[in-house]
């Protein structure tokens, strides 16, 4: 089937940055859209940003400015580049990517921590 692996995760200061990475790997024809959600303790999951086929891109209101989306096609990989990181960005992002392989579906990555702390 279709697997989704997150990597660039960890702790940083506020001020600073990361760079997420989610590749994807499997039975894949093409992928409609991928993206990246974040979960923060006691609150539910929320969309961060999201990149479609065409290159559109849609972000979280508190994140405009500051993250960047991006993907390489030819890798079925997607980065999320941090920028002037806050606390209030901790949280375990999420991949997500609609993918048409032996059918057209949803799949979700591990998670991995991001925390942004001094």
């Amino acid at each position: 089937q279709v697997q989704l692996v997150e990597s660039g995760g960890g702790l940083v200061q506020p001020g600073g940055s990361l760079r997420l990475s989610c590749s994807a790997s499997g039975i894949i024809f093409s992928i409609d859209t991928m993206g990246w959600y974040r979960q923060a303790p006691g609150k539910q999951r929320e969309l961060v940003a999201v990149i479609i086929s065409g290159g559109t891109t849609n972000y979280e209101d508190s994140v405009k400015g500051r993250f960047t989306i991006s993907r390489d096609n030819a890798k079925n990989t997607v980065y999320l580049q941090m920028n002037m990181l806050k606390p209030e960005d901790t949280a375990v992002y999420y991949c997500n990517a609609i993918i048409r392989g032996l059918g057209r579906r949803e799949f979700w990555g591990q998670g991995t921590q991001v925390t942004v702390s001094s």
